[in-house]
């Protein structure tokens, strides 16, 4: 193959590199690596015959992407394995050789997992903007500049590379009939549209309290015609907001926590009428899937991990004070999700019914 790809921008800091081998670092986190998507696929779209390998921890990460159209290979970090699991993944990945290396999660353990990749490019973020002192194992680095928007962020890696980033795609609903015909399966249980409400997070800090969820699941049923449906995994925190919410609410909501994994989760947000969740993976699949959602942001910054480019009007702020123009950031705001009240998170409900 040319060194030189049609159409690529051969300016850019790394526009010859040859892509016929690319492995992509990005170990755990599921909004992270849905915003990684778009550069699996524009890598793909310019290049159709490119080898793309993706290393993650193995996990929820593993079972939501195994099977994606461009990943043409899935290799497992078993980071519970301690020293076990890095050797693990160094001996599969000394096994094979790569043209470019994109790290695209700025830590210290994804730093040295890509350091076990044979590549005469191993891309990372520039040292300002890389945890951990994680970009000494990078031997280049994309431009510096400002915090932005994770998802930009990711696609500076195929500016820096000379591959165009449009049309954004990301592939993430169901791939084959057999996830179809679950998905029918599962929404022929339903007379209503399903509006999922996603119960908790990763972190407690970025949850909203589950007794408002019950009043809000009550009002999709009762003023909106729609069904109420929680969703996420069964860890011991989405299992008691579940309890709460079944003991509080009128109407007992239907739920779905742990129904299907990750990829039953994508196939049930992609065919919903409507999503509501805090700060998780599910609201960047929502966003990916063009799934209306409203957004819930306290804790983080949502310049930075907020819905990108789409929904933001229904998104709640309760990350900024009012009328406050704050930078984009990775500080955290403790104890600002409890500011989001019933009534707005059912102002947002109003406003994307009356749009529709």
């Amino acid at each position: 193959m040319s060194a030189v790809l049609p159409g690529r921008d051969t300016s850019a800091p790394f526009g010859q590199v040859p892509l016929d081998r690319v492995l992509i670092v990005m170990l755990a986190a599921v909004g992270d690596a849905v915003h990684a998507l778009p550069v699996v696929n524009a890598i793909k779209r310019m290049h159709p015959r490119a080898r793309i390998s993706w290393v993650m921890q193995t996990g929820a990460l593993t079972q939501l992407l195994t099977g994606h159209p461009h990943i043409d290979e899935v290799i497992p970090f078993s980071r519970k394995e301690g020293w076990r699991g890095f050797a693990a993944v160094r001996r599969a990945l000394r096994a094979q050789s790569y043209d470019a290396v994109l790290v695209l999660q700025p830590y210290l353990k994804s730093g040295i997992v890509a350091s076990f990749a044979p590549s005469p490019l191993r891309l990372g973020f520039d040292r300002a903007r890389a945890r951990d002192a994680s970009w000494i194992f990078s031997n280049a680095q994309i431009p510096a500049r400002p915090l932005q928007h994770m998802q930009d962020q990711y696609l500076e890696f195929l500016a820096a590379l000379g591959v165009p980033a449009l049309p954004l795609e990301w592939q993430i609903g169901p791939w084959n009939e057999l996830e179809r015909a679950w998905q029918s399966a599962f929404f022929a249980r339903y007379q209503r549209p399903v509006a999922p409400i996603v119960v908790a997070t990763s972190k407690a800090e970025k949850d909203w309290p589950a007794d408002r969820w019950a009043q809000v699941s009550d009002a999709l049923w009762h003023d909106f015609g729609l069904q109420p449906l929680l969703v996420g995994g069964r860890s011991a925190r989405e299992v008691e907001a579940e309890r709460i919410i079944f003991e509080r609410a009128r109407v007992k909501p239907a739920s779905a926590l742990g129904d299907g994994g990750l990829r039953g989760l994508a196939a049930i947000i992609e065919k919903s009428a409507l999503v509501l969740s805090p700060d998780t993976g599910p609201l960047h699949l929502s966003v990916a899937l063009g799934t209306p959602v409203i957004s819930l942001l306290g804790y983080t910054n949502p310049k930075r991990v907020g819905p990108y480019r789409k929904y933001g009007e229904l998104m709640i702020d309760a990350y900024g004070e009012p009328g406050e123009d704050y930078p984009v950031s990775m500080e955290n705001r403790p104890g600002r999700m409890t500011r989001i009240t019933v009534q707005q998170v059912l102002d947002k409900v109003q406003q994307w019914a009356s749009s529709n």
